[in-house]
């Protein structure tokens, strides 16, 4: 009798949790059906995931296929709505016109766990944010951004770049590291006052782990974490981001110790020096956000910032000039034409090489590192074409289907730098081109990242000729979707273009940066 109620009491039990998995499927069901019909058409989602399973299985294509829907498109990350701006007229719209409302950030678990809320990059809309923008962008302009300065920097390291990669002249050559560490010492001799070689086993580490924590937070790993974050307490993937992130504060936290030892607060150094007088300065001020945990996590984004993007779109456009021989070639033309060999390129040459300018800019376009930007927040319940988007929302740009609109360029699926042509040849400025976004949040590093791009491409196709190995497999020209769209790993033969490449490119005095020469 007793085994018999034991029986009934599990079946009825069973029963019991059934009924409940089903009411709340249905409810969860009826909660999205709510939620659709008040938010802008886009793909069904699936209970409590949404479309999460679709972009991790194919981000690129998933990308593509909100333009279906409309000028705005609604997916579900998770429970959560994300509208998504396909065309230029609503991104200017939101974050230009309405910037204040749409510039915050979401709370992105992952992110948080990372960051403890510091920083620049992640920050929300509010007063610690506009206070570390407006000091990283005073100090960045402080220490040569958008001087010629940094334009000289950039050329030396060009010529440094150049040299390490003809030491594997005629072989195929991986230049995802003398790539990252060329662009990586751009923004190192502006925040840490010193660059550092190619042969720097911790560096080329440290680069290494900031490539991969770039690939796993915007891969399913991330995606998962953000749904479930309290896989936080337990093994997996994702302890490798956070053992990756305390690596590389764990660096920085190392260089602002030494330069503490030797800080001159009357001759500032870098970004470090100035951060730490800066806390010094503000120790009274109820209202300031400068300390320590600041200075480490607004210096990792401007290093992580300042290296990966730039570098990842250098990479694609060596990937296109391989793929478009004839492109290099007439690049390199225009280069001689114009400068010669021997005389390094400065952003003044723009304006007499056109073909080469619209060559970069089209890099850029096709390249395109991050199709949907940078996820923004609604600060505040505001309207955008007729729907009402509550305070909290998640928005993003859709890069991808604004850079290649065939309303507004000539060639918008192909490379082709005629897109940026007009017809006599000159260079033209398109407004549907916004890899650096727009409004309050726009890229802090834009001017930088211009001169490096502009320079270090003009110099080694200068210098160089690159072409794929005899036996090179296809490439995806897809790439490999994480918070940057990366090129497939690839190897690349380069030669010489000409007999005499400088032995010694670092003239005396370039680095380490001190004060006087910046």
């Amino acid at each position: 009798m007793q085994s018999v109620l034991s029986c009934l009491d599990l079946g009825s039990a069973g029963l019991a949790l059934l009924f409940g998995l089903i009411s709340l499927v249905l409810l969860e069901i009826f909660r999205l059906s709510s939620s659709r019909s008040r938010n802008p058409p886009g793909p069904t989602p699936l209970p409590f995931v949404g479309n999460l399973l679709q972009f991790i299985k194919d981000p690129v294509n998933s990308t593509r296929t909100t333009l279906q829907y409309g000028d705005l498109c609604c997916v579900y990350v998770g429970r959560r709505p994300l509208i998504v701006l396909n065309n230029i007229k609503m991104v200017k719209e939101a974050f230009v016109q309405n910037g204040t409302v749409f510039s915050g950030r979401p709370y992105i678990p992952l992110i948080d766990w990372i960051t403890n809320g510091y920083g620049i990059l992640a920050v929300t809309y509010g007063h610690a944010w506009k206070q570390q923008r407006r000091f990283a962008l005073h100090t960045l302009r402080n220490f040569g951004l958008g001087k010629k300065s940094v334009e000289e920097r950039v050329a030396e390291e060009a010529r440094c770049l150049i040299t390490e990669v003809l030491k594997h002249e005629g072989k195929a050559l991986d230049p995802m590291h003398p790539i990252m560490n060329a662009v990586s010492n751009i923004i190192c001799s502006i925040i840490f006052g010193d660059r550092f070689d190619y042969e720097d086993t911790r560096f080329a580490k440290l680069l290494e782990i900031l490539n991969e924590n770039i690939r796993l937070s915007g891969s399913a790993v991330g995606l998962i974490f953000n749904l479930i974050p309290f896989i936080k307490h337990f093994p997996g993937p994702h302890q490798k981001v956070q053992r990756n992130a305390n690596a590389l504060i764990g660096f920085i936290r190392e260089v602002m110790e030494d330069h503490k030892k030797t800080l001159d607060s009357e001759n500032l150094r870098d970004f470090i020096d100035a951060y730490l007088v800066e806390i010094s300065k503000q120790k009274s001020n109820e209202d300031s956000t400068f300390h320590e945990d600041n200075l480490l996590m607004s210096t990792a984004d401007l290093f992580l910032a300042g290296t990966e993007t730039t570098a990842t779109t250098l990479r694609w456009g060596l990937i296109f000039m391989m793929n478009h021989p004839e492109i290099q070639d007439r690049c390199h033309e225009e280069i001689i034409r114009v400068i010669g060999y021997d005389r390094p390129p400065t952003m003044d040459d723009r304006a007499s090489m056109p073909y080469t300018h619209a060559t970069v800019h089209e890099i850029q376009r096709i390249g395109n590192i991050v199709p949907l930007g940078v996820v923004h927040e609604t600060t505040g319940t505001t309207q955008l074409q007729g729907y009402t988007i509550p305070k909290g929302t998640q928005i993003l740009a859709n890069l991808m289907a604004i850079m290649q609109d065939k309303e507004h360029w000539k060639y918008p699926d192909t490379f082709n730098p005629e897109n940026f042509l007009d017809e006599n040849g000159q260079f033209c400025k398109n407004d549907s081109f916004l890899p650096f976004s727009l409004g309050p949040r726009v890229c802090l590093g834009e001017s930088l990242a211009k001169a490096e791009l502009f320079i270090f491409f003009t110099s080694l196709v200068q210098r160089l000729r690159f072409s794929w190995p005899h036996d090179a497999p296809p490439i995806d020209m897809d790439g490999i979707q994480g918070a940057v769209r990366q090129p497939q790993a690839f190897h690349m033969i380069c030669r010489s273009r000409e007999r005499s490449v400088p032995s010694s490119p670092v003239t005396p005095g370039y680095f380490p940066l001190h004060h006087k020469h910046i």
